[in-house]
């Protein structure tokens, strides 16, 4: 399969051109990014073609990688998908319900696959530990918490961007949180409650479709000390710990063969545009949540 990379920030940098060069079953065709000197600097590291012309890429491959901040990814899934493309897109799928829902859209009335790299889904002891949960069920409640200093400090850090110092950690690493909880307590229900903690941190309480509640924690700017990500289940089983460690690379080579699957198999994957546009959704109605109590 032939894939194009569209984007050239870090993350596209660290994981995504590297993956796709050493990919066995994928042809890296090509890089597009808004700034066409980037685009030339990760293409030549690559081994691979500089694009100025998004639509010119889109025309030449089978499927696209994106690693651009999400109002952006969106509009150019739409893009993608109505050129046939297959689609490798980054979490969360859209800054907006709107924008996700065109992508879901799209996808399905293009018949092209899709997949979301909602990293931990991807890493193979926590995505076989996600099925385990979800085949025992009886889970009463669950607390997920996902905390990183992104925005600590003042050196600088690659993952500092303006998207992120505008959405905050609701919508950077909520997803993450989201991808774990939906698959094993059900769909959410409702989000309940909504608060802001220090800084971008922001707590959520949620209802979900199967009967159980969980509680999310969320910050870009806890301190060094403080941060990593967990989430513990409890309920008729006992208890439950979400598997640490694994590697984004591993889990983005794993992302990659899961689309070639389904574009070959043409069954929808559990973390498709679909799913990227439910994750949006309860983004989206914790968000109105937290502006309302602000004011």
């Amino acid at each position: 399969m032939r894939i194009g990379l569209l984007g050239t920030g870090p993350w596209a940098r660290m994981v995504h051109a590297p993956v796709l060069e050493a990919h066995d079953a994928l042809d890296f065709a090509g890089v597009w990014g808004r700034r066409p000197e980037a685009a030339k600097e990760v293409s030549g590291r690559h081994g691979t073609r500089a694009y100025d012309d998004v639509d010119a890429l889109l025309a030449d491959v089978d499927a696209v990688a994106v690693a651009l901040p999400p109002d952006v990814q969106a509009r150019l899934a739409v893009r993608a998908a109505g050129a046939g493309c297959h689609l490798l897109l980054d979490k969360p799928v859209a800054a907006t319900v709107a924008g996700a829902r065109e992508v879901a859209r799209a996808a399905r009335e293009a018949g092209v696959s899709s997949v979301v790299f909602f990293t931990t889904r991807f890493l193979p002891e926590a995505a076989d530990w996600i099925a385990r949960q979800a085949d025992t069920g009886g889970w009463f409640t669950a607390h997920a918490q996902w905390l990183g200093d992104v925005f600590h400090g003042a050196d600088g850090h690659p993952f500092a961007t303006p998207w992120r110092g505008e959405k905050g950690a609701l919508w950077d690493v909520g997803p993450h949180a989201l991808s774990v909880l939906l698959p094993v307590l059900g769909d959410v229900r409702r989000v309940a409650a909504a608060a802001r903690g220090p800084r971008d941190t922001v707590h959520l309480v949620l209802e979900h479709a199967g009967g159980a509640s969980s509680t999310v924690t969320l910050s870009l700017t806890a301190p060094p000390a403080a941060t990593g990500a967990g989430l513990e289940l409890r309920g008729t089983a006992g208890v439950g710990v979400l598997p640490q460690g694994g590697d984004a690379d591993d889990a983005l080579t794993r992302a990659a063969d899961e689309l070639l699957r389904a574009a070959r198999g043409g069954r929808p994957h559990a973390c498709d545009a679909a799913f990227g546009l439910r994750v949006t959704e309860v983004l989206a109605e914790a968000e109105t949540l937290l502006a309302a109590g602000a004011r």
